[in-house]
């Protein structure tokens, strides 16, 4: 069967996230909402999104076709349901569709011709930005049990201090010495290649990707994902960098998320709690204005390629948008629009030409390419984005 994940009707809430990717590439857990798909139902995938980036996450479609909404996080009873479907069936979790089978071209669907399968169990869904960080606890105990069922954990180096050592999973290659993992308080996963070291202290659940690394003396505080080629130091809390994120140095990041390719300048610290104890509001791309999260602790939200320089200091509740370059003293404000340069005093526009010579040499340190599809892809969120910029 062909299966196709679309963006849905959240795309728009994910923002700044979903400027350079679908909903169905964001990392939430250990995997990314597409590998969880693909594992489940044992075969590839592709996407239906925004047709700026359909180049680089490009459609097959056939004859006959399952579309899933990306929103929703696959476990064993879902993707059953979703890979038992017949044609003119769909499965539906209250007024949201989670899954159809289709033999219409896509601008056809008529879903009162079609067998509605009502989903009433739990599952977990991505709409908001801040669902990545506060359901990065659920997910990665749900990838946890997916990737190593069956598997056994290289073992854990003696000089490891340990607590509950049937909670933690080790791939081949992972070097580790002379650190504190405590899995009581949920499971750990360290990746292939990946490194974590001496006198590092971390709290489970936590989750580090292929090739990423913890840096000398990291204090870890549990529902974190360190996703592939990242690396973390410092203090961090319920947090996910996507991959090919550096916070690398001390200072803390708390209830955030950080995007592909962003770099945290040493002693760089986010509120992740205001003074008066309030319910955190955010901006909303949706809207063009703050929205409330129902949350008491969130912290920062960086699309991909952003940087900031040492010491840089975040209010609770900020929104960065994609290639954005912010340094100096003091508070900048709580929205930063992509492209943006500077800092508490103000900013400028960042033009493409400069963005894209960093994001060059960025990417190369990595053995990866700045190709002619992602520059496409950043200078339409360039034009997208002009509107919250001023020039």
């Amino acid at each position: 069967m062909n299966y196709i994940l679309f963006d849905g009707t959240v795309r728009n809430t994910l923002l700044p996230f979903t400027f350079t990717r679908p909903v169905a590439d964001i990392r939430v857990g250990i995997l990314t909402i597409r590998e969880k798909w693909e594992k489940y139902l044992g075969t590839t995938t592709t996407t239906i999104t925004e047709e700026y980036l359909s180049e680089k996450f490009p459609m097959v479609e056939m004859e006959q076709n399952v579309m899933i909404n990306a929103s929703f996080l696959p476990n064993e009873v879902l993707s059953e349901m979703v890979s038992n479907l017949e044609p003119k069936q769909a499965i539906f979790k209250g007024e949201e569709v989670i899954a159809f089978y289709s033999e219409d071209s896509q601008d056809e669907v008529d879903f009162d011709k079609y067998e509605i399968i009502e989903y009433n169990e739990e599952c977990l869904s991505i709409v908001h930005t801040w669902d990545i960080f506060a359901k990065n606890d659920a997910a990665l105990r749900e990838d946890f049990e997916l990737l190593t069922e069956g598997r056994n954990s290289q073992p854990i180096p003696k000089s490891v201090n340990v607590i509950a050592p049937e909670n933690i999973f080790i791939e081949e290659g992972a070097k580790l010495e002379f650190v504190t993992l405590n899995a009581s308080t949920g499971p750990i996963y360290v990746g292939k290649n990946s490194e974590i070291m001496e006198n590092s202290v971390i709290r489970g659940p936590f989750a580090l990707c292929e090739g990423g690394q913890v840096k000398l003396g990291t204090k870890v505080y549990g529902a974190t994902t360190v996703g592939p080629h990242s690396r973390i130091g410092g203090e961090v809390s319920n947090s996910v960098l996507m991959g090919y994120s550096n916070k690398g140095h001390d200072g803390f990041l708390g209830n955030s998320v950080l995007g592909e390719w962003c770099n945290i300048g040493a002693d760089s610290n986010n509120s992740n709690l205001k003074n008066n104890y309030e319910e955190v509001k955010l901006w909303s791309y949706e809207t063009g204005g703050f929205e409330k999260t129902g949350l008491q602790f969130c912290g920062l939200m960086m699309g991909d390629h952003s940087k900031c320089g040492i010491n840089t200091m975040f209010n609770t509740g900020t929104v960065v948008g994609v290639s954005t370059n912010i340094f100096g003293s003091g508070f900048p404000r709580n929205f930063i629009p992509s492209f943006s340069w500077g800092g508490a005093s103000g900013f400028t526009t960042y033009i493409t030409k400069k963005a894209f010579e960093t994001a060059r040499i960025v990417m190369s340190r990595r053995n990866v390419e700045f190709d002619e599809k992602e520059a496409k892809i950043l200078e339409h969120v360039f034009e997208e984005t002009k509107k919250w910029r001023k020039e």
